[in-house]
């Protein structure tokens, strides 16, 4: 497991208390874990994804995640319409920790595009990890 001094945190996405990232890209915002919960989980080896055109509000479960340590759930950092999964994790769930940031699970188009600011900025996430 990772030092909390070596996880890689891009400031650019917003955090959620559960280790959700939350990332704009346009209109909709790109969803995924964080480096700390991929560390955490260890191996990944399942990922349940949500249906395109599932709605969900903020902090509603979407999916899971299942490693050999664990299932966690996913939960939404932000309102919205699910437009896309990343259907590579079907056939290939390892991505998420070869690379939290690059392996996106979903992306939503958000009801209240204001939530974003209100998740953790990477400085507050960390501070939060450190406790």
């Amino acid at each position: 497991m990772k030092e909390i001094d070596e996880l890689l945190l891009p400031e650019d996405l917003g955090y959620t208390d559960d280790h959700e990232w939350a990332q704009k890209t346009g209109e909709t915002f790109r969803v995924g874990v964080s480096d700390y919960a991929q560390d955490q989980l260890g191996d990944i080896v399942f990922v349940e994804l949500p249906e395109v055109g599932d709605s969900f509000a903020k902090g509603d479960e979407c999916g899971t995640l299942e490693s050999v340590k664990a299932v966690s759930e996913l939960y939404t950092p932000l309102s919205g319409e699910v437009v896309a999964v990343n259907e590579a994790l079907t056939d290939n769930p390892e991505l998420i920790n070869e690379d939290p940031y690059g392996a996106w699970i979903l992306e939503i188009k958000p009801s209240a595009p204001a939530e974003f600011d209100t998740l953790h900025k990477a400085a507050a996430y960390l501070e939060m990890l450190k406790g």
